[in-house]
């Protein structure tokens, strides 16, 4: 398994759908334990293909003992209304309040290729409503009111020179992390 570099903001795939998987093969499992390895390195709970420059409908997310690799996810039913700060690992330091869904069911195909469905609230609804977002060609900065998303865009072009090339290069070692859940605003999507 390996830590891939991280696709950030200004990167074109970021913004194009993905391709539904039509077979889970071997590649895309260890494509999958690769996007589990790089959002541990990145101290996040969620991570989709495009976040690593790969066009497949595919996203892993782990919140604190529940960790779902999904291949062709889609929400299936939304309640009620949830605010959460969310941050993101293709936009390193910018952080945004974004209204979601209280409460996602979702179906999509395990690492065997079986349809599943499972239901999140609270981090665990919101982490897949991004993932999703993600999978889509969306991200959370446009979930903001216009002089929020400025203000976020503000604080990104602070940061985006870090990134040559629109890459952000990961420690090949997973970094030392908080468990999850039991840090704010610091958990990335």
């Amino acid at each position: 398994m390996a830590v891939l570099p991280l696709t950030v903001l200004g990167h074109p795939i970021l913004r194009q759908a993905t391709t539904p998987v039509t077979v889970v093969t071997d590649e895309l499992r260890r494509l999958a334990d690769d996007m589990i390895d790089t959002m541990r390195a990145a101290d996040g709970v969620g991570l989709a293909a495009p976040q690593v420059g790969r066009s497949e409908r595919l996203c892993v997310v782990e919140v604190g003992e529940t960790l779902l690799t999904l291949f062709n996810p889609e929400i299936i039913a939304r309640e009620g209304k949830i605010k959460w700060e969310e941050g993101c690992l293709s936009i390193p330091d910018v952080f945004g309040w974004v209204e979601r869904s209280a409460q996602v069911t979702v179906r999509a195909l395990d690492r065997d290729g079986t349809p599943f469905e499972v239901t999140g609230t609270e981090l665990l609804g919101v982490c897949l409503q991004h993932e999703i977002d993600h999978l889509d060609g969306k991200l959370f900065i446009d979930h903001l009111s216009f002089l929020k998303r400025r203000s976020a865009m503000a604080d990104w072009d602070e940061q985006k020179g870090k990134y040559p090339n629109q890459i952000r290069v990961l420690p090949a070692a997973p970094a030392t992390t908080v468990a999850h859940g039991e840090h704010d605003h610091d958990q990335r999507l």
